[in-house]
């Protein structure tokens, strides 16, 4: 399944890929070690914004998005930010890219496109002057915390209290030298 780039206004598209999860554990940002959470829930981050709604927030035209179809169907995306006033991931450098965004249908998971989807993002963050690349996730997603440091991210940052609307969630910043 090949993985192309098609314009950013189509990333209201992206949100058809599920980005649910299952929360039964956390990371535990000192010791890197899974922790059982009290109360197992799923988490889907489209329920708090959606693709659709990135570019009423931000000016996505320096946006990357990839995605992988089977036929008209996508089954997995990324997004790649770069040169976006206001998105504060991005510190305000031309050289830095955020992933803003990789999601793999639930039925692919597991079998080697979030790899391939993330070498793409690396690939078109290269391209367009990126010497390093920053992703967010939280400790309640082990498995893209596990993902990221697989793919050679190092735990940059841990920020308890990043989420207003999430107070028992920390955000973590993973972040990778791609040239």
């Amino acid at each position: 399944m090949p993985i192309v780039e098609v314009p950013s206004s189509r990333l209201a598209l992206l949100a058809r890929i599920p980005i649910t999860f299952r929360v039964d554990r956390r990371l535990d940002p000192e010791t890197l070690e899974d922790v059982p959470v009290a109360v197992p829930r799923t988490k889907d981050y489209d329920a708090c914004e959606t693709p659709a709604d990135w570019a009423k927030t931000w000016d996505v035209s320096h946006w990357g998005l990839l995605i992988a179809a089977d036929g008209e169907r996508w089954v997995g995306g990324a997004a790649v930010a770069m040169r976006t006033p206001g998105l504060d991931l991005l510190e305000g450098r031309d050289d830095l890219a955020a992933l803003w965004d990789l999601r793999v249908e639930p039925g692919a998971r597991g079998a080697g496109l979030g790899a391939r989807l993330f070498a793409a993002a690396e690939r078109w963050a290269v391209a367009h002057g990126a010497r390093e690349l920053v992703v967010e996730t939280q400790d309640i997603n082990v498995p893209a915390c596990r993902f990221y440091a697989k793919q050679g991210c190092r735990l940059a940052a841990v920020n308890r209290g990043a989420y207003e609307r999430f107070p028992d969630e920390i955000q973590l910043l993973w972040r990778k030298a791609i040239v």
